[in-house]
This record gives structure tokens, sequence and C-alpha cells, in this order.
């Protein structure tokens, strides 16, 4: 996935690593590792907001499959600046992937 990721999309303490996929929905992967995140409250807490942000915003994905990597400090951010810091990196989805769709390229792997 690191190597062939189709898009990337960057958020404060998280990116995105996107492939497209045949199966008609989006799926989702977490990476929160130990070394970034240290308490495990921490890092539950970031994988159940960002599940949930994935559950909301389903209907209006590409089918994709997405890897959510957290960064260094992403245990400081808020569950509302979380939250919001999600909405924009999916509408920044959407709309690189339409872009991405929208053009013919054959490196593209579906």
């Amino acid at each position: 996935m690191f190597e062939q990721a189709d898009l990337k999309v960057h958020g404060k303490g998280m990116m995105a690593l996107v492939r497209f996929s045949t199966r008609g929905y989006p799926r989702l992967g977490l990476i929160v590792s130990k070394k970034n995140v240290k308490r495990a409250v921490d890092r539950n807490r970031f994988k159940r907001l960002v599940r949930e942000s994935v559950r909301l915003r389903q209907d209006h994905l590409p089918s994709v499959d997405i890897v959510v990597l957290a960064r260094r400090g992403v245990q400081d951010i808020d569950n509302d600046t979380l939250h919001r810091q999600l909405y924009g990196m999916w509408k920044r989805l959407q709309r690189d992937a339409q872009a991405v769709i929208a053009e013919p390229t054959p490196e593209r792997n579906t």
C-alpha cells in the first residue's frame, strides 16, 4: 500500500493513503503505533473517531481502500478538531478521486 497508493491526503497529525478498488464501498485500515501515540487510551480514541467518521461519510466516499496513519501529536488534538480534520480529509479525498477518475491514465491500478 505504501508504494502503490493512488492518492495521499494529509491532515494535522495524520495521513491517509488511498488506493482505488472495485468493491463498490470504501474500506478502512488504521496504523497507530505506540511510538507515535504512547497511551493505549489515546490510540483507541483516535481509532474510534476515525471509524465513526468513515461510517458517517461512507455514502459519499468513492470505492477506495483507505489506510490512515497517526502521526506524533495526534493525541493532543481534541475530538471536535479531529472531526473537522477528518471531514476535510474526506472532502479532499472525494475531490482528488474525482480528478483522478476523470483523467485517463494507464498507470492507475484498479
